[in-house]
């Protein structure tokens, strides 16, 4: 079965050039991969959770070390990954220093196959990028959720009639065959 996650994608205006901030995984199996591996704080529902939007926000705090800014929330949809994992996302704009962020630990066997447990940060690095730039470092299949906040600020919440988050909470992406969830207009 296809696995689902949530995330925030947080924004800020510097000098009236809009910036989001990535993520880039931390362990052993990203520390040399740049361009493209980078993404939005997010992480799998837990059944839990009591909705997508609550898990967003908890794996906010979980890998950047400070709880959402408050804020009016831009639904951003949802998107699938080249794994199938459907991504529901929410934007929130606010400035946070990534000199003060930090991230969980996760834990696992390193290297494969040694017996030996080793301790990762699930998040080694935070940075701010333009518009060119963030399109450089995010993963190929989570663009479209800068376009999507391009999209929503450009036409503002009065105009767009979307005041939060409406990402569906109870229900899964259309499972229309040949709809690409990544062409998916923002709601």
């Amino acid at each position: 079965m296809a696995r689902t996650s949530a995330g925030i994608l947080l924004y800020r205006r510097r000098e009236g050039v809009l910036e989001v901030l990535l993520v880039h995984p931390g362990g052993p199996f990203f520390g040399k991969k740049d361009l493209g591996n980078w993404s939005i704080p997010k992480g799998e529902i837990d059944p839990t959770d009591p909705g997508y939007e609550h898990t967003a926000r908890r794996e906010f705090l979980e890998e950047v070390g400070h709880p959402v800014p408050a804020g009016r929330l831009i639904d951003l949809g949802w998107i699938r990954q080249k794994s199938g994992k459907t991504v529901y996302a929410w934007a929130v704009e606010g400035d946070i220093d990534p000199a003060t962020m930090n991230s969980n630990f996760i834990e696992f066997e390193w290297p494969p196959f040694s017996g030996r447990i080793k301790r990762f940060p699930e998040v080694d690095q935070w940075v701010y990028y333009g518009p060119e730039e963030a399109r450089l470092h995010i993963k190929e299949t989570q663009s479209p959720l800068l376009d999507r906040l391009d999209a929503a600020l450009s036409v503002g919440p009065e105009a767009s009639g979307r005041e939060g988050p409406v990402a569906s909470e109870a229900s899964p992406p259309p499972a229309t065959p040949g709809l690409d969830p990544t062409e998916q207009a923002p709601r």
